[in-house]
């Protein structure tokens, strides 16, 4: 790929990355068309409970959802990914239009066809954007009652300040009135969480390093990825995983024509997974101008789904 048809913000942050020494890079940029396939093979592992245990939920709660959504609403799903979840929330409320939002355009644009295929009658429009801030939706869905949908606990990739203003960011796309069903995944024993970041066949780690390989091929890089590796780890004081790539050996390379290097064992910083209590989202949720309405946990209280809705502003208490 010419640096022409380059994201101009993953430049921008790969090389603040290098330059400024920050050593940390935005999980976003992990979702090229190769790292969305890699993180589907993910949630198919059995170390990785997330997306089998909230898949499981949205089965059984199908006549709840119906209840509390009714139906005729546009589903907006933020990061749609391959939207292997979504036809179970689409089947249980009969929405009047559904909306895949995804960075990826050409992973998107795959699924859309698949799900077209499956809701052959469903209007699917979908939209190729970054839904880290306000997406112009279609004007078909304009004057439709909204449902934004954000499962897999994507919110749990952002620090606390970044949540917020995604989730505002959400409300601005979505409009007074509309609900938002997302979910949150839930604080655990350690080894749990360890396991799933750092599975036994070594596919996160897959995922992890590909970041690299992207920076490579799109950054004219030339980063000798065999000389790093993932490294979960559980931060206890801050609730969350955090991934890291860590130079195994003294490392120089180049990316765009500029040289850089890394130490041995220097690490870059390049996903969190947040855990919460159900106090910590609830918080989060009414920072970000939403109102809970109802929740769903599994049995052992891995995950939960939580429906909540864009109730009028208010300035006083």
């Amino acid at each position: 790929m010419t640096t022409s048809l380059v994201d101009d913000s993953f430049r921008k942050d790969v090389r603040r990355c290098f330059e400024k020494q920050t050593f940390a890079i935005p999980a976003r940029w992990l979702y090229d068309r190769r790292g969305s396939e890699l993180f589907e093979d993910i949630t198919e592992l059995p170390e990785y409970y997330p997306t089998r245990t909230e898949t499981e939920l949205l089965k059984a709660n199908g006549p709840a959802f119906a209840a509390f959504v009714g139906q005729d609403r546009a589903v907006i799903e933020f990061g749609s990914g391959s939207s292997t979840k979504t036809p179970h929330l689409l089947k249980a409320i009969e929405p009047a239009a559904y909306v895949p939002i995804d960075i990826s355009g050409e992973f998107l644009e795959h699924s859309a066809s698949l799900l077209q295929e499956e809701f052959p009658e469903l209007p699917i429009y979908a939209v190729e954007a970054d839904f880290m801030k306000r997406v112009a939706l279609p004007e078909a869905v304009a004057d439709m009652p909204k449902l934004g949908f954000f499962p897999g606990s994507t919110i749990g990739n952002m620090i606390a300040r970044t949540s917020v203003d995604l989730l505002r960011f959400m409300r601005e796309t979505l409009g007074e009135g509309a609900q938002l069903l997302i979910g949150f995944d839930r604080i655990k024993d350690v080894q749990t969480l360890i396991d799933a970041y750092d599975d036994s066949a070594g596919v996160t780690a897959q995922f992890s390093l590909n970041l690299l390989d992207r920076i490579n091929r799109e950054l004219d890089g030339n980063i000798p990825v065999e000389q790093f590796r993932h490294r979960a780890v559980w931060n206890d004081l801050y609730a969350r995983i955090e991934i890291y790539l860590e130079a195994q050996a003294d490392v120089e390379f180049s990316i765009d024509g500029h040289g850089y290097a890394l130490r041995k064992e220097q690490k870059i910083h390049i996903e969190n997974s947040h855990k919460y209590g159900l106090r910590d989202a609830r918080l989060m949720l009414r920072a970000g101008g939403w109102t809970p309405l109802q929740e769903w946990s599994d049995e052992k209280d891995y995950f939960t789904l939580m429906l909540v809705e864009a109730h009028p502003l208010k300035h006083a208490p």
